[in-house]
């Protein structure tokens, strides 16, 4: 029972028990106050009647008009005369009668009418004695009247107490939801203050939820701080900020094996000619304001194409992927421009200056041949003269089509329910499945082949067609769970999330199979959740309550963000690929992952790990408190 409602109870039953007390001794008091008046009433009026009879004569026609004038005024139940010796001269009497009072009311309160008395008397002597009783029905309506009154005086007044009282306990309720709301909140992983009420005792608990929340913000933001250093000094090189190589190529690979990147794009590799020549000349200073240079320009590009990763292979090496991208001229020339700079700035020698090399690259390449391939162009670019862009030359078709090809080929493929869903393990420890990652897949034609998301999502992004696409995806997903499939995950893109319409149109989907919804779960990537922060959190608001897992993919390179999830209630979080391959020798990227996986625990996330590639890298993530992984060394279902 509600402590709102048992206040209520707790009102009710104190103005019940008040208002039967008050009735009662009301209802006693003025019954004793009725039969008091009632006793001076007769003996008042017996004694009139007696003084009366004294002063006539005392003949028995005479006595007995007197007895009958005063019994028919209507107001006695007996008058009587008797003699010294207790003989009836005259007696007049009638029956009870209570008026309108009920008898179970005359019952409860039973009104007594005493015998008035008083002596009749002639000259010196005692002629007889006249005996008055009243009549109780003028008390007992009386009596009867007083306490309707008094019932109807507390019902009004228990009517305006009550609404009194209502808005007494609904000001002491406000804060109360606001102190519950807050402890369901922290249950469900999310974390904020709440005003303190004015009430001192929900103040004093007010302020100790919000102390606690504040230590736990303050204590999540400091490993936030250090873990995003220690994932700094394993993944970035110390002074352009760049991806060091490690890190690097395994961004690298991952573009050119997952199965949800972009299905091609473009390298450029770009070489200082002589790094060691700019130190003894202008300085060590000079030269790393040259090299830091070069990485807010490499930066700069990659911030305008959404997964580009730039990276500093070497002393004077330095590389930028750029996926989805086919001509890399703008970037290219920016990058000339800038060593042009550098030239006119006499940082350079105009005859020593570096080369750029660019290559296209299809989804499957082989890392190590592609580089082996764009250092080979480097090296001819380098025998074109002291500042030369050289192209790789490749044999791929990479025609794509147009905006309506693309536009004609989806709207078919869902249509047709050309669309189907694939599904990939995800293991807990012990080798337990925890659910199913389902990526959804379309078929370009007709018993054609099928494509895989990066294929098909990027110009369905471009084209704004990506709502129609995920919620497909999650129908089917629904479909899967209703035959009895486990939990099955689906990727949903940030650019359908941040749709109103979307997100309206997927709450009433998942709302109308709800009874499958604990075992759907919805991540987005952290590139697309991050850059529509607040849609995320509307979509994570909206379908939190129908009991769906809601989590973040490819988690960890925006890692300085994770103090914005405290309060969004997320379920879990799946590390990028690209920080758990070759983490069995990785040392840097062990710590930052093991304190990942502590400061997402303490905020209740589950942590999974993506693309595991060997048996030596599932082996490790354990110990660094992952609790799952899904990959290619992920044993099935």
């Amino acid at each position: 029972m509600s402590l709102f409602r048992q206040l209520w109870l707790a009102v009710i039953a104190a103005t019940i028990i008040a208002f039967s007390g008050s009735l009662i001794v009301s209802m006693v008091t003025a019954r004793q106050y009725l039969e008091q008046q009632l006793a001076i009433k007769n003996n008042d009026n017996a004694t009139s009647l007696a003084l009366s009879m004294s002063q006539l004569a005392k003949d028995p026609i005479t006595i007995e008009l007197q007895v009958a004038a005063v019994f028919d005024s209507g107001q006695y139940a007996l008058v009587r005369v008797i003699d010294p010796e207790g003989k009836v001269i005259s007696e007049r009497n009638s029956a009870p009668d209570a008026g309108n009072a009920p008898g179970w009311f005359m019952h409860l309160f039973p009104i007594e009418s005493r015998l008035g008395q008083a002596q009749i008397s002639t000259g010196w002597t005692q002629f007889g004695t006249v005996e008055l009783v009243s009549h109780k029905q003028f008390a007992y309506q009386e009596l009867w009247n007083g306490g309707i009154k008094l019932i109807l005086w507390f019902l009004g007044g228990g009517f305006a107490m009550g609404l009194f009282g209502m808005k007494i306990l609904q000001r002491i309720k406000r804060p109360l939801d606001a102190v519950v709301d807050q402890a369901q909140a922290i249950s469900e992983r999310r974390f904020f203050t709440i005003q303190e009420p004015s009430t001192l005792e929900l103040k004093s608990v007010a302020r100790a939820m919000n102390a606690m929340v504040g230590r736990l913000k303050a204590i999540f933001a400091e490993e936030a701080a250090r873990l995003e250093q220690v994932r700094r000094e394993a993944t970035q090189d110390s002074l352009t900020g760049l991806a060091n190589r490690a890190f690097f190529m395994n961004q690298l690979d991952a573009a050119l094996n997952d199965d949800d990147a972009t299905p091609s794009g473009t390298l450029l590799i770009l070489r200082l000619t002589d790094l060691a020549g700019i130190n003894k000349r202008a300085g060590r200073e000079a030269a790393d304001g040259i090299l830091r240079r070069i990485g807010r320009t490499l930066s700069e590009i990659a911030s305008q194409i959404p997964g580009a990763a730039p990276a500093r292979l070497n002393g004077a090496d330095f590389a930028l992927l750029l996926p989805g991208v086919n001509d890399p001229g703008v970037a290219a020339e920016k990058l000339l421009d800038m060593l042009r700079d550098f030239v006119a700035a006499d940082l350079m020698e105009p005859t020593k200056v570096g080369h750029i090399s660019s290559g296209h690259y299809l989804h499957g390449e082989n890392a190590g041949r592609f580089l082996a391939h764009l250092d080979a162009t480097l090296a001819g670019a380098e025998g074109q003269g002291a500042l030369a862009w050289a192209k790789a030359e490749s044999n791929q078709d990479t025609h794509l089509s147009s905006n309506a090809d693309w536009r004609k080929l989806i709207e078919g493929a869902i249509e047709t329910q050309r669309l189907r869903l694939i599904d990939f393990p995800v293991s807990g420890k012990g080798d337990q499945l925890l659910h199913l990652e389902c990526p959804l897949r379309l078929q370009a034609t007709e018993n054609g082949e099928w494509l895989t998301a990066g294929s098909f999502m990027p110009m369905a992004a471009r084209l704004a067609m990506t709502a129609d696409l995920d919620l497909s995806a999650v129908r089917l997903a629904l479909e899967r769970i209703a035959t009895g499939t486990s939990a099955v995950a689906v990727n949903l893109s940030g650019e359908s999330i941040f749709d109103p319409l979307f997100r309206n149109q997927l709450q009433s989907l998942v709302a109308s199979r709800k009874e499958l919804a604990p075992r759907l779960w919805l991540e987005v990537a952290e590139i697309g959740a991050f850059r529509h922060f607040e849609a995320f959190h509307a979509f994570c608001d909206a379908l939190r309550p129908l009991g769906c897992r809601l989590g973040i993919e490819h988690f960890g390179r925006q890692f300085s963000e994770i103090g914005r999830l405290h309060d969004i209630g997320l379920d879990y979080l799946k590390v990028d690929g690209s920080f758990i391959r070759n983490i069995d020798h990785h040392p840097g990227n062990q710590a930052f992952l093991k304190g990942l996986c502590a400061i997402a625990h303490n905020i209740g996330l589950t942590v999974i790990a993506e693309g595991v590639q060997s048996k030596e890298e599932l082996a490790t993530l354990p110990d660094l408190g992952f609790d799952g992984a899904t990959g290619p060394a992920v044993p099935g279902k």
